[in-house]
């Protein structure tokens, strides 16, 4: 009689390997699977196994390394006011239409919050000598929005998922040292490097996380395994590569389990000019947060600067993480001017591209030339 691979998150053996591959493999890793069963103590082929069942099954959405794409792309997070009736056709567009929209997602506020009427929020890259704001211009026409604000990050204080691991942590846990300070420029890349980045990124399939995971994809970039692995171990050293991962699906349930998280929630704070990265690696500290950045939210947000985003299943419980940064922060001599939550309904994530030859193809695609999709620094703000 054969038994069943359990997929869902709440076995014990598909914790203790979730607990690792969510966001705990930093880097480049040579054969992930076997530093999962290293850190987790389950076996190499348990792991292979327990991860193959649960990708089938739908409780992990996608498996992939993944790459810092703010240092491979300009990007921003986009605050979009669209039209109450075109809201839905809108985020479908963004999802399913545009491949350099990654996270889109619904959100809510108090009415009396500035900013309340930006519902549709969604992160956006723009490919290298490509305009972000000549995108943004571009999918607001196709799309109806009114009006968007772009907010590119200017520096990052913590990026990493790890919801299995996060559901425990209490109010106020910190770490000892503040969060780290991650810049945000785009770097230089040779042609072969951008062939590894383009065989790096794609999602595994569950049949391609048998034997050694990166041959294939070797193999597809037309570089040997060895010039592959050694220039993903450059790109590495460089701060380029992010973590290879599994991604849950944490909003929508699988099969008869419960979604791994329920609420999404988006941070801001408005500290004093200047005080941004010290209130960044304060708000990094709490390791409840997914992601932590300064951005720039302009009048149409109360100029707050600084934001974050935390899941979990209960929204007292998030509320409560948040008034302990809050507090942190004030006892940090960091003074708040302004804070607000933004609460995310509706959502979906996809990888943005980040390939410039891929935003050439797109441009060919929808008829547009890619010539006048070029970087712009004037009009992007930045001359």
């Amino acid at each position: 009689m054969t038994t069943a691979v359990p997929y869902h998150v709440d076995d014990p053996t598909n914790r203790a390997i979730l607990a690792i591959s969510e966001d705990q493999l930093q880097g480049f890793q040579r054969d992930p699977i076997g530093e999962i069963a290293r850190r987790s103590g389950v076996a190499p082929g348990v792991v292979r196994e327990r991860i193959q069942a649960m990708l089938e099954a739908g409780t992990i959405r996608r498996v992939r390394q993944t790459l810092l794409a703010t240092n491979l792309a300009r990007g921003a997070l986009v605050a979009w006011e669209v039209p109450e009736d075109r809201l839905r056709a809108a985020f479908d567009y963004m999802f399913e239409q545009d491949p350099f929209s990654g996270h889109v997602v619904v959100r809510t506020t108090d009415a009396a919050n500035p900013g309340a009427n930006y519902r549709l929020w969604t992160t956006l890259k723009a490919p290298q000598g490509f305009s972000l704001r000549k995108h943004a211009e571009y999918l607001r026409d196709q799309t109806g929005a009114r009006r968007f604000r772009l907010m590119p990050a200017k520096r990052l204080f913590t990026l990493g998922v790890g919801h299995v691991r996060r559901r425990e942590i209490e109010p106020g846990a910190r770490t000892p040292e503040p969060g780290r300070v991650l810049d945000t420029a785009v770097a230089t890349l040779m042609p072969e490097e951008w062939r590894v980045v383009g065989a790096l990124k794609e999602e595994f399939a569950p049949g391609a996380l048998s034997g050694d995971i990166w041959a294939a994809r070797a193999h597809a970039a037309g570089i040997p395994l060895a010039t592959f692995c050694r220039v993903a171990e450059s790109l590495d050293e460089r701060g380029l590569v992010g973590r290879f991962s599994t991604f849950l699906e944490h909003v929508k349930a699988v099969g008869t389990a419960p979604p791994v998280t329920s609420y999404n929630a988006l941070f801001h704070w408005a500290v004093p000019p200047g005080r941004e990265i010290d209130a960044g690696r304060e708000v990094g500290r709490h390791p409840i947060m997914t992601h932590a950045y300064w951005r720039e939210g302009g009048p149409e947000f109360h100029d707050v600067n600084v934001m974050g985003v935390a899941h979990g299943t209960d929204k007292a419980r998030l509320l409560a993480h948040k008034a302990a940064i809050d507090a942190h922060l004030r006892e940090a001599g960091i003074p708040l001017a302004y804070t607000a939550v933004f609460w995310g309904g509706r959502s979906e994530i996809k990888p943005s591209e980040v390939l410039p030859a891929a935003y050439a193809r797109w441009c060919a695609q929808v008829g547009l030339d890619p010539d006048v999709m070029r970087d712009d620094p004037e009009a992007d703000g930045r001359a």
